[in-house]
């Protein structure tokens, strides 16, 4: 009897420790789980505007424009682990993926709070620039000795060069850069408000590039101040349904016909959407948020058409024009161009 007893009390032990082991001892994985949706025309949870807009009234919607999120859950247990991949609506992946080895959580997570911080801009650049106010590249200042020097002056706005309308000051950098030393580019500015014409020979710089020797800065002015005070939530998959929330706070068109509407996609200050990830809990949160269509990037379209959820329309987008496209045939009553499918 005492070695029977023995045994049930070492099994017991090894019982409780075992569950200790799976419910306690942390596993290198993290799960992904569908996150908040946030409708860029309504109001945080703290009372303010997703979209602030000053010195204008913004026009209102009957609808939403969702974007949408994905929570990351660290720390797993091993239970949690298998909890977690037996959820249809949950990813379990290594942990390595959302928080490399080489970065420390607090760099991983400024780095995804800086990649927001970007995405606003770019869709603030993209949505200003499809309302009619485009970036305008001002001459900064001149290098003594180089072509441009004595030819531009510091706040003339160029237009374009050799025909090919500028806009951004990269865009310019590579023009010039990309003709051989010695071309002679004809340039449109305008100067004190007047339009006029310059002529300028390429010299070689550093490296033997194409100068021109004048220091470039980027401006976009509008007649009113946007802000999104949105804390907390990361990464860059914001950008497209930013831009389109801005253009809907300014513009009289209600671009979401009364409908909910949400997506996901990078966006870049040209307005070119770009593919991101946790699309299938994006899809899970449009859903249960009540989403009619989801914007889809184009190359996230195979992704979530593998992952569809009933009654929820992939539409495939490659642009902020395509979105709005998009938009406006759903608003007279037609089918946009949804993902394979989709």
């Amino acid at each position: 009897m005492r070695r029977r007893g023995l045994t049930v009390l070492v099994g017991a032990i090894l019982v409780v420790a075992l569950t200790w082991l799976v419910g306690s001892v942390s596993v290198p994985y993290v799960e992904l789980r569908p996150g908040p949706t946030f409708n860029t025309l309504g109001k945080l949870d703290n009372g303010k505007e997703v979209i602030e807009v000053k010195d204008r009234t913004a026009s209102i919607s009957a609808g939403q424009l969702r974007f949408v999120t994905v929570s990351v859950v660290d720390q797993l247990s091993l239970l949690d682990a298998l909890r977690g991949w037996w959820q249809d609506d949950d990813a379990v992946i290594p942990r390595e993926l959302i928080y490399p080895p080489d970065q420390t959580t607090e760099q991983v997570e400024k780095q995804n709070a800086e990649d927001f911080k970007q995405s606003q801009s770019s869709a603030e650049t993209a949505a200003l620039t499809r309302l009619g106010y485009p970036i305008k590249v001002t001459v900064d200042k001149t290098t003594a000795g180089m072509p441009a020097d004595g030819v531009l002056k510091p706040g003339d706005v160029i237009v374009s060069v050799n025909g090919e309308k500028v806009t951004s000051a990269s865009q310019l950098i590579e023009l010039v850069r990309s003709k051989p030393v010695g071309t002679e580019l004809n340039i449109e500015l305008v100067r004190d408000g007047k339009s006029q014409t310059a002529t300028i020979k390429t010299a070689a710089g550093e490296g033997g590039a194409s100068q021109v020797g004048a220091g470039l800065k980027e401006d976009q002015p509008h007649p009113f101040t946007l802000t999104i005070p949105v804390d907390d939530v990361g990464g860059p998959s914001a950008g497209l349904m930013l831009a389109l929330g801005i253009i809907d706070k300014i513009d009289p068109t209600d671009l979401t016909g009364g409908k909910v509407i949400a997506g996901t996609g990078s966006i870049d200050n040209a307005g070119n959407v770009g593919p991101i990830g946790g699309v299938p809990q994006k899809l899970v949160g449009a859903k249960r948020d009540g989403a009619a269509y989801f914007l889809t990037p184009k190359d996230n379209c195979a992704e979530a058409a593998q992952n569809a959820q009933p009654g929820l329309p992939l539409v495939k987008v490659g642009t902020l024009d395509d979105a709005l496209t998009a938009l406006q045939t759903i608003r007279s009553g037609g089918t946009p161009t949804l993902c394979p499918g989709g």
